[in-house]
């Protein structure tokens, strides 16, 4: 909508974005532009013409979003920790678990 923020001097499209609202320290959160963007033409075209011709922006800003891909590798991470663990060929230091010097 941003015809109708221009004209009558509206901020629409503000809190219909993800990332609209006021950002602490003015820094925009991530992939702001390309949903700013999105807002601004893809209704134009039509929103499945719009994700076919930016499949690859979509999927990188879903990820940058949700985060899906980073907590997947996090979690295969800390399954290999485990198993070296469990296996025997890691063990973690003792303030790890709990056993260290108490602090004062």
């Amino acid at each position: 909508l941003p015809f109708l923020s221009k004209s009558l001097g509206l901020n629409l499209d503000g809190w219909m974005t993800v990332q609209g609202a006021e950002q602490p320290r003015k820094i925009p959160g991530r992939c702001h532009a390309f949903e700013k963007e999105w807002i601004e033409w893809a209704p134009g075209i039509g929103g499945t013409r719009a994700e076919k011709e930016s499949k690859v922006e979509v999927d990188d800003f879903v990820e940058r979003l949700l985060r899906q891909k980073a907590m997947e590798h996090l979690g295969d991470v800390r399954r290999q920790w485990d198993e070296l663990i469990k296996g025997g060929g890691f063990a973690p230091p003792p303030h790890h678990l709990g056993k260290g010097d108490p602090r004062p």
